[in-house]
C-alpha cells in the first residue's frame, strides 16, 4: 500500500487557541492518522518547548511525542556549541540553547546584567516581560557585533479573545533599534523547512500539505518546502484577494480532515 501524503500542522488558530482545542480538531488528527496519513505539528510558538507542547496535546487526547517542531528548535540548530547567548523569550528558547550546548549569558529582562555584556548572538522571541530596557541591551550586543537570531517574524498571536503582538512585533522593534535585520528560524524560512525535512527523513514534500490559519506564514512555508496549502479560517482572518493561492479552503480542521480523507481513500 503506498504511503499517503504526510500532513504538517500548525498549532495556534488550527488545532487550539490558547491551548483551548478548536472544535473537531482532536477528532480530525485523530481521523487523518487512522487513515494512514502522519501528521507532524509544526509551529512558531517559542514560549513553551517541543515536548511542553507535546504535553499539553497529549493532554486533549492528541499523541504527540516527538511529532512537535518548534520555531525554538529551528532557531537552537544555528547555534554553536559553546557560543554565549543573550535571549529575549521563554523556557522554549532556553531549553533550545541549552540543548545546542551554548552559553546563556542572560536574558534580556535581568535588571542586573550590563548593558555591554560580551555575547556572540542574541536570540529574540516572543516574551511578555520584553521592555525599554531589555530592547536596549538586545540592541546594543546586535551592535557590538553579535548575531541577531528571530525565532520568527509574526506580528501577531491568535487568542481566543482576539489577536495580540506577536513575536514578529518585538522582533522589529529590536531591528530596528540595532538597524540589524535578523536571521529568522521558523515558519516561512529555510532554516524550519531543513529541520521538518530532517525530522520527517524525507527531502521531497511535494505531496505533503500544510495546514495553516496564517496565509503569509504557513502558506509562504509551503511555498518553502514545495508542498500543498490548506488554509483554515480559524485563526487569524484574512481577506479574499490573500487568499488567492491555496489549495483547500475550509472553515477549520475538522473540514480539512473530510476533504484529504476523501481524496486519498
Amino acid at each position: 500500500m503506498p504511503l499517503k501524503p504526510a500532513i504538517l500542522c500548525d498549532l495556534d488558530g488550527v488545532v487550539w487557541l490558547m491551548h483551548k482545542p478548536i472544535s473537531g480538531s482532536v477528532d480530525a488528527i485523530r481521523r487523518m492518522r487512522d487513515s494512514g496519513h502522519r501528521v507532524l505539528f509544526v509551529t512558531n510558538n517559542s514560549h513553551a518547548s517541543a515536548t511542553e507542547q507535546a504535553t499539553v496535546l497529549e493532554s486533549i487526547g492528541i499523541p504527540a511525542i516527538g511529532q512537535v517542531v518548534t520555531a525554538s528548535q529551528s532557531a537552537g540548530a544555528l547555534l554553536k556549541s559553546g557560543e554565549r547567548v543573550l535571549t529575549c523569550g521563554g523556557p522554549g528558547v532556553t531549553e533550545a540553547i541549552f540543548d545546542a550546548g551554548a552559553i546563556l549569558v542572560g536574558r534580556s529582562d535581568d535588571p542586573e546584567l550590563p548593558i555591554d555584556v560580551e555575547v556572540d548572538t542574541v536570540v529574540v522571541a516572543f516574551h511578555r516581560t520584553f521592555d525599554f530596557a531589555g530592547l536596549t541591551r538586545l540592541s546594543a550586543s546586535i551592535r557590538n557585533g553579535a548575531r541577531f537570531i528571530a525565532t520568527n517574524d509574526d506580528a501577531t498571536y491568535p487568542t481566543p479573545s482576539g489577536v495580540i503582538p506577536g513575536g514578529g512585533a518585538i522582533v522589529a522593534a529590536v531591528a530596528t533599534a540595532s538597524g540589524v535585520q535578523p536571521v529568522v528560524a521558523g515558519k516561512p524560512y529555510a532554516p524550519m523547512a531543513h529541520l521538518v525535512r530532517k525530522v520527517l527523513g524525507v527531502s521531497d514534500l511535494s505531496d505533503a500539505w500544510m495546514v495553516g490559519d496564517r496565509v503569509s506564514t504557513d502558506g509562504a512555508f509551503a511555498q518553502t518546502l514545495g508542498c500543498r496549502f490548506a488554509h483554515v479560517q480559524s485563526g487569524v482572518a484574512h481577506t479574499q484577494d490573500e487568499l488567492q493561492n491555496v489549495d483547500f479552503e475550509g472553515n477549520d480542521l475538522a473540514a480539512f480532515a473530510d476533504f484529504i480523507i476523501e481524496k486519498y481513500r
